[in-house]
């Protein structure tokens, strides 16, 4: 009985490995089409939540608290407000407050579900399933 195994099974590609690389290069391209603006208030933004990523932050709640994420934004766009210069009639101190905001919740969203895919995978291979 002849037990060769098709071309394509002989080497299996790594699925998961591959979907984080391709999503990280997704969201790095999408991210350098940003306008200026966007990209200048960004980095506060990173900031603001490498503070608040660690185990058991509210961030990664089912619901987080609507009063922390207010205060993440005010955090932000005080920093940004106070390290970077605006020309008055380019943006509205609210135009830039909508803008943190805005990249703020899309920076939440991204981090929890990468933080889900981190679970999933360490349950995966705690129980042997494959993902």
């Amino acid at each position: 009985m002849d037990l060769r195994l098709p071309y394509y099974m002989m080497y299996p590609i790594p699925y998961a490995f591959d979907e984080d690389k391709i999503q990280k290069r997704d969201r790095e391209y999408l991210q350098s089409m940003y306008p200026a603006t966007a990209k200048k208030i960004f980095p506060y933004i990173q900031e603001e939540c490498d503070r608040q990523e660690y185990e058991g932050s509210m961030i990664y709640d089912e619901y987080p608290d609507k009063l922390q994420l207010c205060l993440m934004c005010r955090r932000a766009y005080e920093q940004v407000m106070k390290q970077e210069k605006w020309e008055k009639e380019t943006y509205t101190p609210e135009q830039i407050r909508e803008i943190v905001e805005i990249l703020m919740y899309q920076e939440l969203m991204e981090r929890r579900g990468k933080g889900r895919r981190q679970q999933e995978k360490t349950v995966a291979s705690c129980t042997g399933l494959v993902l």
